[in-house]
Order: C-alpha cells, then structure tokens, then sequence
C-alpha cells in the first residue's frame, strides 16, 4: 500500500466534501498501483459523476470499479514513462 496514494485519495475525497473515514482508502490505495494524482483524482471525479447519473450515493463499489476501468500511464505507455525516468536519472540532480 502506498501512504502517498492513500494521502492523495484523502485529500481529493475531503476537497469535495465527502468524509473518507467512510471509504476504505487502504483497499483503494493498493489498487490504484501505477496510478498518478491526477488520475486518483480523475477516478474520484468519474466516479462522482456515474453517482450523480443514477441519483445514488457515491460508494466504495463505485470507487472502486472506476479505479478497475481506468488504465493509468504507467501501463499504457510503460515504455515511454521508463524513457523520461532513465532519462532524468543522468540529466537531473539527485536530492541529499
């Protein structure tokens, strides 16, 4: 699990008022592996809107079959994301 993505699910649920000690953030932290900010915060938006479409609550089993469907970059363009990272690594500076 990651505390980065699990801050990030925190934040993006709070900022549109709901309360994330209602969703379980740890289940939907390791499933969003590979997953960028803004695609948790995409996840969460789309989600809101297929709640919004049926009149319902937005819910964990919404959360988290959005999350299913959505292919993150770091899959999709795997080859082009370890570019720019090899990349960086011998033009960037590394942090002390």
């Amino acid at each position: 699990m990651s505390l980065r993505r699990k801050e990030i699910f925190k934040i993006h649920l709070s900022k549109r008022g709901f309360d994330f000690s209602k969703f379980n953030v740890d289940l939907l932290s390791e499933i969003s592996d590979g997953f960028s900010g803004a695609e948790i915060e995409q996840a969460i938006i789309s989600a809101m809107y297929d709640a919004l479409n049926t009149g319902a609550q937005l819910d964990m089993k919404m959360l988290f079959d959005e999350i299913r469907r959505t292919r993150p970059l770091s899959v999709v363009r795997a080859g082009d994301v370890s570019f720019i990272r090899n990349w960086a690594k011998e033009r960037s500076i590394v942090p002390v």
